[in-house]
């Protein structure tokens, strides 16, 4: 039986105050103490980030727990388990003999192993005549036993670190979905405000996460996050009470025919022009509704070509689909652009010859085209156009794909704002695209 006298090791191998502490701390263990082994080794799986130890000496402590014969650990089962290097090389799975030992070192270190070595270094056990243990040489887990309430708790803490951690991510993952839905909703119902420079703010807070952030990073992202989607909430919970106050009919009517039932979760908006700005509309404009001439809108992005001054921004053509602004949907599609007349597109005539060119390239029929045409409206049709061309090299048949989009506007399930926030997104700086 174990003696608790305290031991040094064998050979070359030197004492240490730790290796000291752990066997007076072992020789402290009560008479009735007892933990069962593999829940403690589960525990200590958790744990090891804080007991600094790594899979590998894990995968060693639990093939010396297999030598153990009972479950539960315990002063009057007997402590030592006495396996050779060869025995423990099988029971990690072929681990070398070498890194074996290395890790045992690494245990023994870590205070969770005590070397008990025999005078000739070798591990055995040495029986009476009763055939039961009188004295064994080998590696005892009493510091096992001696810590296992610590080891517990060191378990609780790693658990409720990651569970925070993880909550943490969550809070941060709605946060970002709320910004990037707001600042879109913002731009779509053509609110005044410098939408643009909160959105490279935010885009900013995120992409100063390091790969791998600490707790703490988390905590100021998320606080950060926190303060910017309260200030945009202000801002528009703000623009709503002033448009009730003015009792503006046109704004709430505007606000329910812009309201898009298709679901856009993976994607924030891109909003950067070629004049890297954002237009805001006087406060006095009247807002945009399905019917034409109803009143004019300034979209949010400016410095359109001299025509978008004279026609509705965003108004509703076909079928009451949404179309957007020439100066969009160019820079959305910048393909399109070698197809007009003299390599250039200034006005919606142009693109509209030019997507006549396209359409015949991809092979869409002329019927095809023509019942877009008759569904969106000319304008939009030729806009579908140049997103098609846009994303050629993704779409198996345009003309089917046309088709499809067309059946779908005439059920009113298809929207244009979505596939051109995706081309904007896409055709953005490389150090501004949304991740």
């Amino acid at each position: 039986m174990e003696t608790g006298s305290v031991t040094t090791p064998f050979g070359r191998r030197s004492m240490t105050l730790g290796m000291l502490a752990s066997q007076v701390m072992a020789g402290e263990i009560k008479p009735d103490q007892s933990v069962d082994k593999w829940k403690l080794f589960r525990a200590l799986c958790e744990a090891k980030p804080l007991l600094g130890i790594g899979d590998r000496a894990l995968a060693v402590l639990n093939a010396l727990l297999s030598f153990y014969p009972k479950n539960e650990l315990a002063q009057g089962n007997g402590l030592i388990v006495f396996p050779s290097n060869i025995q423990l090389s099988l029971r990690t799975h072929g681990m070398a003999e070498q890194t074996v030992r290395r890790h045992l070192a690494a245990l023994v270190e870590a205070g969770l192993l005590v070397r008990k070595d025999s005078p000739n270094g070798k591990r055995y056990v040495r029986r009476d005549r009763a055939g039961e243990v009188d004295e064994a040489f080998g590696f005892s887990l009493a510091p096992l036993l001696a810590r296992a309430e610590e080891i517990e708790q060191l378990a609780a803490e790693v658990m409720a670190e990651r569970l925070h951690v993880q909550r943490l991510r969550e809070r941060i993952t709605l946060c970002r979905r709320d910004i990037a839905k707001l600042i879109e909703a913002a731009v779509e119902e053509e609110i005044p405000g410098d939408w643009q420079g909160l959105y490279r703010e935010f885009r900013d807070l995120i992409e100063s996460l390091p790969r791998s952030p600490t707790t703490a990073q988390l905590e100021l992202l998320l606080d950060e996050l926190t303060g910017l989607r309260t200030d945009i909430l202000n801002r528009l919970e703000s623009r709503v009470k002033s448009a009730k106050q003015r009792g503006n009919a046109d704004y709430i009517e505007r606000h329910i025919q812009n309201s898009n039932p298709e679901s856009k979760p993976e994607f924030e908006p891109g909003f950067e022009t070629k004049q890297g700005a954002i237009a805001e509309p006087d406060n006095d404009r009247g807002a945009v509704t399905a019917e034409k001439g109803r009143g004019k809108a300034t979209h949010p992005f400016h410095q359109m070509e001299e025509e978008q001054s004279r026609r509705p921004g965003g108004r509703n053509d076909g079928g009451g689909l949404k179309s957007f602004p020439l100066g969009l949907v160019l820079q959305a599609c910048p393909e399109i652009l070698a197809y007009g007349p003299d390599g250039a597109i200034r006005n919606w005539r142009d693109l509209m010859a030019a997507a006549v060119i396209v359409r015949s390239m991809l092979g869409v029929s002329p019927s095809a085209y023509e019942e877009a045409a008759n569904v969106m409206g000319p304008e939009n049709a030729a806009t579908v156009m140049a997103c098609i061309l846009e994303r050629g090299g993704h779409i198996n048949s345009a003309g089917g794909y046309l088709r499809g989009l067309t059946q779908r506007s005439e059920k009113g399930e298809f929207a244009i704002g979505p596939m051109l926030m995706a081309l904007l997104r896409a055709n953005a700086p490389a150090g501004r695209k949304v991740g």
